[in-house]
């Protein structure tokens, strides 16, 4: 399965949540009745007063039916819907601040991009490494002080996404074991498991929400009662009565909690293993993680109090309770490692701390070196800085080439693609690969992208950063500007990818201003560039962290769809720009041949047409993409601009678009 299907798989798993939690929802009001049934009954207020039936002495079963033939029943069912769906819509509203919320709230601690650490920078370089290979945004990365080896990956979407380790793991794991713990979690974010585990959370929190009430009102109970007369605490009986009810019931929501948990997750823990051996092309990375996970005496427990909530979006368990097996959310780890090593012979291995140094982050062992090929893609640049310096941006790529770029974008992410983005993170220049990682120097950066190649509107550019930018900021533009003028175009969007987590920690009067400046230096010349407004867009869509709804067709936008291929058909220096239209229309197989027009670039109409397109069906966007591929190699040759604008396009639909390589001949 490729991203796409992946995604609508994920989006047809919501509709199995939602089967599950009506289930859960008519068993816990049927439990509810019968608890209260139950209760009226041994307490001596029997049904017959409620149903106005003559008859005193009936049995239990009667008195139980009578119960759940009556109007309570009802008013039960609404009772348990109204809290479930209020306590549901909170905990959804929470989660939709993404996946920062998930590590705060299990006591995680950011891990500062510029981190100095050895241990630190490790997971932070492999998680670089991992984003710019898949073609995402790079993710936040959280630390967790637990002593077991765990990791997870939380969030809405791709762009506020983020990835929790505990401190075992970076601790006890090599540079490859966490590579492939990383990866594990990659393939979460990239098959859209990641949102289908957000909103899990919320709806058994509203099924669990019940037993939370009672367990709250049995401890304010005793509380209050627990050393006072006879009297009060006989006063405080209908209380412990119904805290004991709720808990009941609460234990029901557990029972149904875990069976939900574990009919969505178990399946898509084998598949990220099998994803993570793919990307990596080491199976000895996640299965060694696996191994020490079962060798070690703290296993892979997560033991913050609020571990519980969060269990299905771990890497491994991390809760210490066994119930039964057959509602685990994870696999028994021999099952996972067999699948891995079909031969391991059984024995876990027990993990001893990683030596720390300088120079700890050590190259990966899996990488092979990559036999006569070149980093020049749209996404990373060149491979070398030699290279990168002599290439055009308007010096044609075999057509070959892209066109396999384009249809591997559509798969999960391989061992190639991670090697041009280890290679290009080797080749960044020092001072502009740290860059990324400070606020200030990530804003001046992101600037620096924006600067006019005319002398005359650069000089206004950098007036007006002057007056209106941090002087702090200003200086590292003034430091980087020379560096960042040497390399190519087509590196601009793996900058912004890396810049992402340090441009977050910006404050809202900050992001204000940066946001403001950037609109500032695109619109100094008078005009608006069609890459200068995909660069700010996605700046800005990164950082707001807008997931659109994927839920239109092409035909309902397909007037949308039509422009993006015939404003792609007028950019750049295409002699048959009709042909190239309509060559991509025709894929798209939509209605009669449309009358091809020259269209100029307009931010407000192209604004309008990218929100429109970014809410098709994931099964659409393909379609979409291959036709702008359609375009692009009608003249039978790819620029780098070219190739950078595809990306560029892909990236504001919200698809993630891996390297684009070209092989050296």
């Amino acid at each position: 399965m490729n991203f796409f299907e992946h995604q609508d798989a994920a989006k047809k798993k919501t509709g199995l949540l939602v089967g599950l939690l009506l289930c859960a929802v008519a068993s816990l009001i049927i439990i509810t009745a019968i608890t209260l049934a139950s209760i009226l009954f041994f307490t001596g207020n029997h049904a017959t007063s409620i149903h106005a039936v003559e008859a005193y002495n009936t049995s239990y079963i009667e008195h139980l039916r009578i119960i759940l033939s009556s109007h309570i029943t009802l008013y039960l069912a609404l009772g348990v819907c109204l809290v479930v769906a209020v306590a549901s819509f909170f905990k959804f509203a929470q989660m939709t601040k993404g996946g920062a919320v998930v590590a705060a709230s299990l006591g995680g601690r950011m891990l500062q991009p510029d981190s100095k650490d050895a241990n630190e920078r490790k997971v932070l370089n492999v998680v670089e490494e991992m984003a710019i290979a898949s073609g995402n945004p790079v993710p936040m990365v959280f630390l967790l002080e637990e002593s077991g080896i765990n990791a997870f990956a939380a969030g809405n979407g791709r762009r506020d996404a983020v990835i929790g380790i505990t401190r075992g793991a970076v601790e006890t794991l090599t540079r490859d074991e966490i590579q492939g713990v990383i990866a594990h979690e990659f393939s979460h974010i990239h098959n859209g498991d990641m949102r289908l585990n957000m909103r899990l959370i919320a709806i058994l929190h509203g099924i669990l929400v019940i037993g939370l009430i009672g367990d709250m009102l049995w401890h304010s109970a005793f509380y209050r009662h627990g050393y006072r007369s006879s009297n009060d605490r006989k006063n405080g009986a209908p209380i412990i009565a119904l805290s004991l009810a709720l808990l009941v019931i609460g234990y029901a929501g557990t029972f149904f909690g875990k069976l939900i948990k574990a009919a969505v997750s178990r399946q898509r823990e084998f598949l990220a293993d099998a994803s993570a051996v793919q990307f990596t092309r080491n199976p000895t990375g996640i299965s060694g993680a696996l191994k020490k996970i079962g060798g070690y005496s703290a296993s892979s427990y997560v033991d913050h109090k609020a571990s519980a909530q969060f269990s299905h979006m771990y890497f491994c368990n991390g809760l210490r309770e066994t119930f039964f097996s057959f509602f685990a959310t994870h696999p028994p780890l021999p099952d996972r490692i067999k699948r891995i090593e079909p031969r391991w012979d059984g024995q876990f291995i027990t993990p001893k701390p990683i030596t720390s140094s300088a120079h700890s982050d050590e190259a990966p062992t899996s990488e092979q070196p990559v036999d006569k090929a070149a980093i020049l893609g749209a996404a990373i640049g060149a491979a070398t800085g030699e290279m990168a310096a002599s290439q055009s941006s308007n010096n044609p790529l075999p057509d070959i080439e892209f066109t396999m770029a384009s249809a591997t974008a559509l798969e999960e992410p391989n061992q190639q693609q991670l090697q041009c983005a280890q290679q290009f993170l080797a080749t960044l220049p020092a001072i502009i690969h740290d860059a990324c990682h400070e606020p200030f120097s990530a804003r001046a950066l992101m600037y620096c992208l924006l600067l006019d190649s005319d002398p005359t509107q650069r000089n206004k550019q950098l007036t007006h950063l002057k007056q209106h930018a941090a002087p702090e900021t200003f200086k590292e533009v003034a430091k980087l500007r020379p560096i960042l003028a040497k390399s190519p175009r087509h590196i601009h969007l793996a900058l912004v990818d890396l810049a992402i987590p340090a441009l977050k920690q910006q404050s809202a009067p900050q992001l204000k201003t940066f946001i403001t400046n950037l609109a500032a230096l695109i619109k100094m010349d008078g005009k608006v560039s069609l890459f200068e407004w995909c660069l700010y867009r996605i700046i800005g869509q990164n950082l707001n962290q807008q997931n659109p709804k994927e839920t239109q067709s092409l035909k309902a936008q397909s007037e949308h769809a039509q422009f993006l291929l015939m404003l792609v058909a007028s950019y750049g220096d295409n002699s048959e720009p009709a042909v190239a239209f309509n060559k991509g229309w025709a894929h798209l197989n939509l209605a009669k041949p449309v009358q091809f027009k020259q269209v100029s670039f307009s931010p407000k109409q192209a604004e309008i047409t990218i929100r429109a397109l970014a809410q098709l069906k994931p099964l659409e966007k393909p379609k979409l993409l291959k036709a702008i591929t359609e375009v692009i190699l009608a003249d039978g040759k790819v620029t780098a601009d070219e190739a950078e604008l595809y990306r560029a396009i892909a990236d504001l639909l919200n698809c993630p678009v891996p390297p684009l390589q070209a092989l050296q001949a």
